[in-house]
């Protein structure tokens, strides 16, 4: 979804219908059907920023890294990005951190969209409290049917460019990557080995939640990365799977 939900991505939600083989629309992430939520409940969420404005989620890995999504990241400098923690609310609150460096996945395709995840190093380091935790990433994927969450500053409503200020969620179930892509959706092979889904009918996640994060059993199991449409109930949120990326953030985290 350049998009879901966060939840969740920052491009524009495309309207569902035909689209041609090998382009993906990006979407920005926005949550449908949610709930208001806190960030003592979501300690982990970001706000990425630009000129002060909110784009993209993300979710805190370290002190110092935070985990986006690869498609957040286009056309921008280290230097123009921000990231907001710690807040419910992505205009004021918490506390603003410069960016010393990020790093998209070496594999990332814009269009296609396997691997859109990447890592970012802020500038200083983060104090933990209640309203700013790390997540720890998954290293296997939860079972088929499992509850998720989804959690963002993305709007409302499909193709709408107001964004709401207090943090949003919504409840999902893991959709695997073989059901993703069999005939009860209609993603069929545009869904890959580097991509998880998570679906509840009406729900989702669409402009503005790029990036952000899909949770299930308190860990990090997707990066909201893209979808056809918002909460249509032909096409799952697509997220970046992280368990397969889970050695790639540990070494990226290190290394960057």
């Amino acid at each position: 979804m350049f998009k879901f939900l966060v939840l969740l991505s920052v491009a524009a939600c495309a309207l569902a219908g035909t689209v041609p083989e090998g382009l993906i629309p990006q979407l920005d992430g926005r949550i449908v059907g949610g709930y208001e939520t806190s960030i003592d409940d979501h300690p982990y969420q970001v706000s990425l920023q630009r000129s002060g404005s909110h784009f993209c989620g993300g979710s805190i890995y370290s002190h110092d890294i935070v985990i986006t999504a690869a498609h957040c990241l286009q056309s921008i400098s280290a230097e123009q990005l921000k990231v907001r923690v710690g807040t419910t609310y992505w205009r004021s609150g918490g506390s603003v951190h410069s960016v010393r460096a990020f790093r998209n996945h070496e594999g990332y395709n814009s269009r296609t969209m396997i691997n859109d995840i990447a890592i970012i190093r802020i500038e200083s380091s983060l104090s933990f409290r209640s309203t700013i935790r790390a997540i720890s990433i998954a290293d296997s994927n939860p079972r088929n049917g499992a509850e998720a969450v989804v959690s963002g500053w993305g709007t409302t409503a499909s193709g709408s460019s107001d964004i709401p200020d207090h943090l949003l969620a919504v409840n999902l179930r893991i959709v695997d990557r073989e059901e993703c892509a069999s005939r009860d959706f209609s993603y069929g092979s545009k869904i890959k080995d580097t991509m998880i889904c998570a679906y509840a009918e009406h729900k989702d996640a669409c402009q503005g939640d790029s990036g952000g994060p899909l949770v299930s059993g308190n860990r990090l199991v997707g990066v909201v990365s893209w979808g056809y449409g918002c909460a249509d109930t032909r096409y799952p949120g697509v997220y970046a799977d992280v368990a397969h990326f889970h050695s790639w953030i540990e070494d990226t985290a290190r290394d960057i």
